[in-house]
């Protein structure tokens, strides 16, 4: 395979595409990557590209922007109360891989599964499933946190619907819960549009987001930050992981009863 010479000139191309990407995201006046955020943003494009194509990229471009541009509503106001994203939204190689390590897990599954695998396409389908899940709970994740921050008129605590103040871990809103419904239609709908998955993969990929949020909403109320390996960044891809599972279970048990 690394023989190849298709393969190597699409590992070329890859690279260069995204050394320019990446290069004009480091002169734009906004700085969203840090420049370690950077380099694992280089690598993590030429992964996905090479495994699910542009389209499934695309799918993570859009995340991305989306997500760097709710994270930004209100920064004025989240700094001064104290609860904005830290270096004012710019995301370092932690923040690349808590959201996208499940969806590049599934990225390198569907390569498997395509090089090896007799019969791939169910595997692969499932695979793609739970990469367009992974990214949809993801931005579904931060369009309620960020738009919840800014415009929460009255949040709660999920596990008491205690009022609590915005930013609080655990909190929940109907602006930030509204968000992030919005968030994860809108990138499975693009995923759908690119091919990735069929309009009931868009039915799973909400339905997905909306119990992994919660759940990651229930596990910051409850025990985030109290061990010292369950940071932020890991309950992040914990809630991926759960959105993407979710989905792919969903899908299943949907078959079986309908097969």
């Amino acid at each position: 395979m690394f023989s190849n010479p298709s393969f190597l000139n699409s590992v070329l191309v890859a690279v260069g595409v995204h050394t320019i990407l990446l290069g004009v995201a480091w002169i734009a006046p906004k700085k969203l990557l840090t420049p370690a955020g950077l380099l694992h943003a280089l690598f993590l494009g030429v992964l996905l590209y090479l495994s699910v194509g542009w389209q499934g990229e695309l799918v993570v471009v859009f995340y991305f922007l989306v997500g760097s541009a709710v994270t930004y509503i209100g920064m004025a106001q989240k700094e001064a109360e104290g609860i904005a994203e830290k270096r004012s939204g710019a995301r370092g190689p932690e923040n690349v891989w808590s959201s996208a390590l499940t969806g590049a897990l599934c990225a390198v599954g569907i390569a498997i599964a395509t090089t090896f695998v007799a019969e791939p396409m169910t595997i692969v389908s499932l695979l793609l499933l739970g990469f367009v899940a992974s990214f949809s709970t993801k931005l579904s994740d931060t369009c309620a946190s960020e738009v919840g921050k800014a415009y929460g008129q009255r949040t709660f605590l999920i596990t008491t619907l205690q009022p609590v103040a915005r930013g609080t871990e655990g909190a929940v809103s109907l602006e930030g819960t509204l968000a992030g419904v919005a968030g994860s239609v809108a990138i499975a709908l693009l995923a759908w549009g690119l091919g990735l998955i069929d309009l009931l993969g868009v039915v799973w990929c909400v339905i997905a987001a909306f119990i992994a949020t919660n759940i990651e909403s229930l596990i910051g109320a409850t025990v985030e930050g109290k061990s010292r390996w369950l940071t932020h960044d890991v309950v992040n891809f914990l809630n991926t992981l759960i959105g993407a599972i979710a989905a792919i279970l969903l899908a299943l048990i949907w078959a079986i009863f309908n097969g």
